[in-house]
């Protein structure tokens, strides 16, 4: 087995970073993400911004699963701590990438055109775009022992994302007659059938798995199930003529959020839904969807722009003119004075909106105004859509909002949590416990080792117990580094 060194995404789901030893001297760095929650702690909380805190030396490419910041967070303090070497990743995530990066040094580090730029350059100098299913051959000094190659498969996460195999050769494996070693990097793995995604398929063989487990002790409903409860929690919502409000990733669970509204509307256009203060009807076409997010409006027009990667479902809807992404009843919000404006507007409640908002666990971005605005009006709804890491003021909203007098604690100020408070668990970009082992079903040769990663104890355990029931000969384990 291929030494790994796991530099994040050990104690929890946050921090992605994982680095692959093909010899003694020679490693590649798989994700470079951001520590968020209450993982964000100790010594890394007096770094508050994350800078590396491991050797160096000898990484030699980086390898970026996908755009998420908890998988991408550190890469401008990778660079900065000179990181040289090419960056590998598919060919959407190459168009996303730069976007993230400049929202993130924006937010957490400087607001200075010039380093923000610098950084910008120095990314696409080193960024190596790859296409799905080709082999890419990772250059290494002389010196080095071994040869690798690189080949992505689709992860269905969101768009861009990508499970890795790199195929290490040596003499020391020839000796043991072995042409090469293949070790899977699962990044983040979607759900069947996620929204524009095309669904996660396995190589036909790993030596090594490195999986991930956020939800490896619970499975999703199916996608028709997740949509209609989607429709009944939002329909429930707006009964009472008031807000509701989804916190949502700008990348990913916006654009998903965004194609299943479309085809609810499609669906249910003359359904009544809600009234206006005055008492008008009005049916699913007349409710208001407000995008509150510079971001992801930028995020989703590049998502448009990449609908070759799209699945054959969401390209037969844009076949038949429909717009998934970019339907009538949206409205982006696209300055900080039109946010505060959109805010008061709400909280006088003359009509009642769909809005949805980063960030995804309310820790931050627009989201956290709203809910300073309209978490104590009982009229309003507040409806979780993805994973609440601990330590996140969602995941404190989930805890608290049916215990007498709840509140939850924003820019350190407390706020009761009157508005009703709904969780749709099986709506998620990760992939479900039955998902996860599918996938290692699913190839011809299994794994002989599998290291799971990106999940609470609960989860991996559960993971973890599942694999050694089922397959026999393989071994399952937990790193702590």
């Amino acid at each position: 087995m291929l030494t790994i060194k796991h530099q994040g995404a050990v104690q929890g789901v946050t921090g992605s970073c994982h680095e692959l030893f093909i010899d003694d001297n020679h490693s590649i760095l798989i994700d470079c993400g951001l520590f968020q929650g209450a993982e964000i702690s100790g010594k890394r909380a007096s770094s508050k911004y994350l800078a590396i805190e491991f050797d160096i030396h000898c990484v030699q490419a980086l390898f970026i699963t996908h755009v998420h910041i908890d998988h991408v967070g550190r890469v401008p303090y990778l660079l900065a701590a000179g990181f040289k070497g090419p960056i590998y990743c598919s060919m959407p995530s190459a168009e996303l990438l730069p976007l993230v990066i400049e929202d993130a040094l924006k937010v957490g580090v400087t607001r200075n055109a010039s380093i923000i730029k610098a950084c910008l350059q120095r990314l696409a100098s080193q960024l190596h775009p790859i296409e799905y299913g080709e082999w890419q051959s990772i250059p290494l000094p002389s010196q080095a022992t071994s040869t690798v190659k690189l080949k992505l498969g689709q992860a269905g996460h969101i768009l861009g994302s990508a499970y890795g195999v790199f195929r290490v050769s040596n003499d020391k494996l020839k000796a043991q007659g072995k042409r090469y070693h293949d070790v899977l990097f699962s990044g983040d793995l979607g759900a069947p059938y996620s929204p524009l995604l095309c669904s996660p398929k396995p190589p036909y063989r790993a030596d090594q798995l490195v999986i991930e487990s956020t939800y490896g002790d619970k499975n999703h409903e199916n996608r028709a199930s997740r949509r209609h409860k989607l429709q009944q929690a939002i329909e429930h919502a707006l009964q009472d003529s008031g807000c509701v409000l989804i916190p949502a990733f700008s990348i990913g669970r916006t654009q998903e959020l965004l194609y299943e509204l479309e085809h609810i509307i499609h669906l249910n256009q003359n359904k009544a839904v809600s009234r206006t203060r005055s008492g008008k009807r009005l049916n699913w076409q007349d409710i208001d969807i407000i995008i509150d997010s510079p971001l992801a409006s930028r995020f989703t027009s590049v998502y448009q722009s990449l609908a070759q990667y799209w699945d054959k479902e969401a390209n037969r809807r844009v076949r038949s003119g429909r717009h998934p992404l970019d339907f009538e009843q949206v409205t982006t919000i696209n300055s900080h004075q039109e946010h505060l404006q959109t805010v008061a507007y709400l909280q006088r409640q003359t009509r009642p909106a769909i809005v949805i908002a980063a960030s995804g666990m309310c820790a931050g971005g627009g989201i956290v105004n709203y809910l300073k605005a309209l978490l104590t009006d009982k009229r309003n709804d507040l409806l979780f859509v993805g994973y609440q890491a601990a330590g996140t003021p969602g995941r404190d909203i989930l805890r608290y909002h049916n215990k007498p007098n709840g509140y939850v604690m924003l820019d350190s100020q407390a706020y009761a949590i009157n508005a009703k408070v709904q969780q749709i668990s099986g709506y998620s970009a990760h992939a479900g416990q039955k998902d996860l082992l599918n996938f290692i079903k699913r190839m011809r040769v299994k794994p002989q080792r599998v290291h799971i990663v990106h999940g609470d104890e609960q989860a991996k355990r559960a993971l973890q117990a599942l694999i050694h029931q089922t397959f026999e000969g393989v071994e399952a384990v937990i790193p702590t580094e």
